[in-house]
């Protein structure tokens, strides 16, 4: 699988917007503080990202072999019915950013910081699928992330890095023995065509703050079950 590396993605926190998510005012006692660590996160940050374009070679029970990989789920064997071709990658905060916030001090800022590698992550997820859509695939995609459900856990994530070679290496992401990503806020999944849409929260009841659709009980039965 070719990799293509998407590195020159711009980001700049909406200060209002932020601070909303910490319940602030822009005139509240720390403005001048996140200020300054916002300001400073963005002279560094460079999130990015890697993703290829694989073929979907076979389906069978529960499972699917994407370019020789074999992927053990359900879930993600009946989503991909309908394509033969989809689109794994891997998107991160960037090390730079990892390596300023290893120098903030204090409870508080610690979590702004956590919170600004966030936002970094989601920008280059969003530029990995505007890109994904530009170049091969304009119509709706939705995802799958190894460890977003029991039925895909994130011990898959050694075969997702399978099919990339050494390419994630490039934008600086690697996997633990435990399967944990560094830098922690990075991603990885399969981007797939999907007219009626998928997210994973939709198969699972857990209460999150992150969450993208509502629980839909009963939907595994009628969907994905044998």
């Amino acid at each position: 699988m070719d990799a293509v590396v998407v590195d020159r993605i711009p980001f700049r926190l909406d200060r209002k917007s932020f601070l909303k998510s910490l319940r602030m005012e822009g005139s509240g006692p720390y403005a001048g503080e996140i200020e300054r660590l916002v300001g400073e996160a963005e002279a560094v940050a460079r999130p990015k990202g890697v993703y290829g374009s694989a073929f979907v070679e076979s389906r069978e029970g529960d499972s699917v072999v994407v370019e020789g990989v074999t992927f053990a789920s359900r879930v993600l064997r009946v989503n991909l019915a309908g394509t033969d071709c989809v689109y794994p990658f891997v998107a991160t905060c960037g090390v730079e950013l990892e390596e300023w916030s290893r120098a903030i001090e204090g409870t508080f800022h610690r979590y702004c910081a956590d919170l600004i590698k966030e936002a970094a992550l989601e920008s280059a997820v969003r530029a990995l699928d505007d890109h994904v859509r530009e170049t091969h695939c304009p119509g709706a995609l939705s995802m799958m992330n190894p460890g977003s459900l029991p039925d895909w856990p994130v011990s898959e994530q050694k075969n997702l890095f399978a099919l990339f070679g050494g390419a994630v290496e490039s934008i600086g992401v690697y996997l633990t023995e435990g399967c944990v990503m560094f830098p922690v806020k990075s991603v990885s999944g399969i981007l797939f065509p999907s007219d009626e849409g998928f997210e994973s929260c939709q198969l699972c009841a857990r209460q999150c703050p992150k969450r993208r659709a509502p629980y839909e009980e009963g939907l595994y039965e009628r969907k994905y079950g044998r």
